[in-house]
């Protein structure tokens, strides 16, 4: 097992790595859209999308690998009506990859954030 740390990811804020790999699998914690440089939040949906997206990707660069290597997404959002712009800046960031996903609307998240995303990837 290997922790993966990188600062183009927001420091962990909480008792948690960024990322862990294990053989040949690596688990991203959750991401919220905290830019990694000020750990202030981004705002609007769509912006806090991208953002939480970018930051996994930052974890899986740091592991040695792409995006194509991610093989599932788990979306926690607080109000579902967003779901269709969410999709919109997700499917634009995957463009033809389209790793397995969980979407779900929960009631809070850290910081009061409007998404969060977790990933896990595989070589």
């Amino acid at each position: 097992m290997k922790y993966i740390e990188t600062n183009k990811a927001p420091k962990a804020i909480g008792a948690y790595a960024q990322g862990v790999m294990t053989n040949d699998t690596l688990y991203v914690s959750g991401q919220l859209p905290l830019e990694p440089e000020t750990m202030k939040t981004v705002e609007g949906i769509e912006a806090q999308t991208k953002r939480s997206l970018d930051n996994i990707l930052a974890i899986v660069e740091a592991a040695g690998l792409k995006k194509e290597n991610i093989v599932r997404c788990g979306i926690f959002l607080d109000d579902m009506n967003e779901f269709k712009e969410m999709n919109e800046i997700y499917g634009a960031f995957f463009q033809n990859h389209t790793p397995a996903r969980a979407a779900v609307e929960v009631r809070r998240l850290p910081k009061d954030v409007k998404i969060e995303i977790d990933a896990i990837a595989v070589k």
